[in-house]
C-alpha cells in the first residue's frame, strides 16, 4: 500500500532583501510566482495534503493562490513568530497526520523537480531521506557531516561549524522527506540553542542518528533544482538559468532560436519540428507551434495555437487565439482573445483582429479593425475597414460572407451582414444588409467646384 503524501511549503518569510511591498514567494519567475511553481510541482506528485506555512503578507499570500489555485485543497497554517526552519514546520503539526510522509519544501526555492522529489520520497526507506549537493563553494551554507562509514549524522550550519566542518562540500538544500511520527516526535524536542537562537530543522538528523535511522541522501539533477531566491540579483539570475534550460529542451526538439539568450518562455511552450523564433520573443500562458513556424523579432505570443507553416512577422500581439496553417499575420498585428484565423488567411500591417473568425484565404492586409466578426473564404477586405460593433452600450455581430469584397476605408455598422459574393465600394458606410452579388454604395456624391480659389491668410 502506498504511504500517504503530505508536502510542507514554508513560504513565511519577509524577503526582507526584495525591497517590495509584495511577499517574496509572490514575485514571478518565468510568469508565475516563487510559490506557483512549487504548487504546481506537488499537484504533479498527486499529495494527499499540502499545508501553506505563512507569514508576512500572508493575507495577500492567500488571497492571491486561493484564487489561482481554487480547485486545490489547500491548508493554511500562520506562523506568527519567525523563529527558523523548526518551528515553522513545528506549527504544521496539528494539521499534519500522524501517519504517512511529509516532503519539506520552500515557497522561495521553486525549480526543485517533479522527477527528483520522486526519488527523494522512494529514497526514504527507513524514515528519513534528503536532498544534498556537492558543491566548490559551500560558503554561508549547511555542511552534510558523515561519520567514517559515510553515513550521516548531523548537519552543521555555517557559524556553528568547525573549520574542519566549514572544509566540507556537501551541503544541506533543507529539503527532506520525513516520516510523519518522526515529526512529531523530534519537532517539540527542538531547541534554540545556537548561534542564532532560532529552532533549526536540521537538528532533527541529529535525533535521527541518535535513534538508529539510516538517513537517505540523493542529489538532484540540475543544481539549480535548490537555488533558493532572496534578493533581485538571485531572482534575475534564476530567471535566466531557467530560461536556458526551456530554451535547451526546445532546441532538442527541432527549434532555432537566433539568439537563445533573447527569448522568453513564461508558461509552456510546444512546438514542431523546424521552428525559427527571432530575438525578443515572448511566450506566455500555454502555447503551440506546428512545424515550419517562422516567428520574427519582438513578438508577443500568449495562449495561443499556430499551426504548421506560419509566418508571424516582426512586432505582432498575439492573445488567446488559435492560427490555422499556412497563414501570415503582421507586422505590428493584434490578435485578441477569441480570434480564429483559417488556413492560407492573411492579416496584414497595424491590423486588430477581436473575437473574431476570419475565414480560409481571406485577407485583411492593412490597418483594419474586424472585431465581433464572421468572415467567410476568399474574402478581401481592404486597407482601413471597421466593423463598428460597439453602439456605446451594446456589442453587435457582423457577418462578411465567402468572396465578398470590401473596399477601403468601408465602415461597417454592425449588426449587418455582407451577402455572398457582394462588393461594398470603398469610403462607405453600410448600414443595412447587402445582398449577395449586389453591389453597395454607402457615400456622399462626389462634387467639385471649377476656378476654386483657396483661402489666404489674413
Amino acid at each position: 500500500m502506498t504511504s500517504p503524501l503530505s508536502v510542507i511549503i514554508l513560504a513565511a518569510g519577509k524577503g526582507t532583501r526584495m525591497q517590495s511591498a509584495k511577499p517574496k514567494v509572490l514575485q514571478t519567475l518565468a510568469g508565475k510566482s516563487l510559490l506557483a511553481h512549487v504548487l504546481d510541482t506537488c499537484h504533479q506528485l498527486t499529495a494527499d495534503e499540502t499545508i501553506i506555512v505563512h507569514g508576512f503578507g500572508g493575507e495577500q499570500v492567500k488571497a492571491e493562490i486561493t484564487t489561482q489555485y481554487a480547485q486545490s485543497a489547500l491548508t493554511w497554517v500562520a506562523q506568527t513568530e519567525q523563529l527558523g526552519t523548526g518551528h515553522a514546520v513545528k506549527v504544521t503539526l496539528s494539521d499534519l497526520p500522524k501517519d504517512g510522509q511529509s516532503l519539506i519544501l520552500y515557497g522561495d526555492v521553486p525549480l526543485v523537480s517533479c522527477q527528483t522529489l520522486t526519488a527523494l520520497k522512494s529514497a526514504n526507506t527507513d524514515g528519513m531521506s534528503m536532498l544534498t549537493l556537492t558543491v566548490d563553494n559551500p560558503f554561508g551554507l549547511g555542511r552534510i557531516k558523515r561519520d567514517n562509514n559515510g553515513n550521516i549524522e548531523a548537519i552543521v550550519e555555517q557559524k556553528d561549524a568547525s573549520a574542519d566542518e566549514q572544509a566540507i562540500k556537501e551541503i544541506n538544500s533543507g529539503i527532506y522527506c520525513v516520516d510523519n511520527a518522526l515529526l512529531h516526535k523530534y519537532l517539540p524536542k527542538l531547541s534554540n540553542d545556537n548561534a542564532q537562537q532560532e529552532y533549526y530543522l536540521t537538528d532533527i538528523v541529529k535525533m535521527a542518528v541518535a535513534d538508529g535511522i539510516a538517513i537517505a541522501a540523493i542529489e538532484p539533477e540540475h543544481t539549480f533544482e535548490i537555488e533558493g531566491v532572496n534578493n533581485r540579483q538571485q531572482l534575475a539570475s534564476l530567471e535566466r538559468t531557467w530560461q536556458g534550460k526551456l530554451v535547451a529542451d526546445l532546441q532538442e526538439a527541432g527549434v532555432q532560436f537566433a539568439d537563445p539568450s533573447r527569448v522568453d518562455i513564461r508558461g509552456t511552450l510546444s512546438a514542431g519540428q523546424d521552428v525559427f523564433v527571432d530575438v525578443g520573443v515572448v511566450f506566455e500562458g500555454d502555447c503551440t507551434l506546428g512545424d515550419n513556424v517562422y516567428i520574427e523579432a519582438g513578438c508577443v505570443i500568449k495562449n495561443a495555437h499556430i499551426g504548421n507553416a506560419c509566418h508571424i512577422k516582426p512586432y505582432c500581439v498575439i492573445d488567446h487565439a488559435k492560427i490555422g496553417a499556412g497563414v501570415d499575420v503582421g507586422p505590428f498585428a493584434h490578435l485578441r482573445p477569441e480570434s480564429v484565423l483559417a488556413d492560407q488567411s492573411k492579416v496584414g500591417n497595424f491590423v486588430e483582429i477581436k473575437k473574431s473568425t476570419i475565414g480560409q484565404g481571406s485577407k485583411v492586409n492593412h490597418l483594419s479593425y474586424v472585431g465581433d466578426s464572421t468572415v467567410g473564404t476568399g474574402v478581401n477586405i481592404g486597407a482601413g475597414v471597421i466593423t463598428c460593433n460597439y453602439d456605446g452600450a451594446n456589442k453587435s455581430q457582423t457577418i462578411i460572407e465567402d468572396n465578398a469584397f470590401i473596399g477601403s476605408n468601408a465602415s461597417l455598422v454592425a449588426p449587418v451582414t455582407i451577402g455572398d459574393t457582394a462588393t461594398v465600394a470603398a469610403g462607405s458606410v453600410i448600414t443595412k444588409d447587402v445582398d449577395a452579388s449586389a453591389l453597395a454604395f454607402g457615400r456622399a456624391r462626389q462634387t467639385q467646384k471649377e476656378n476654386f480659389q483657396r483661402p489666404t491668410k489674413k
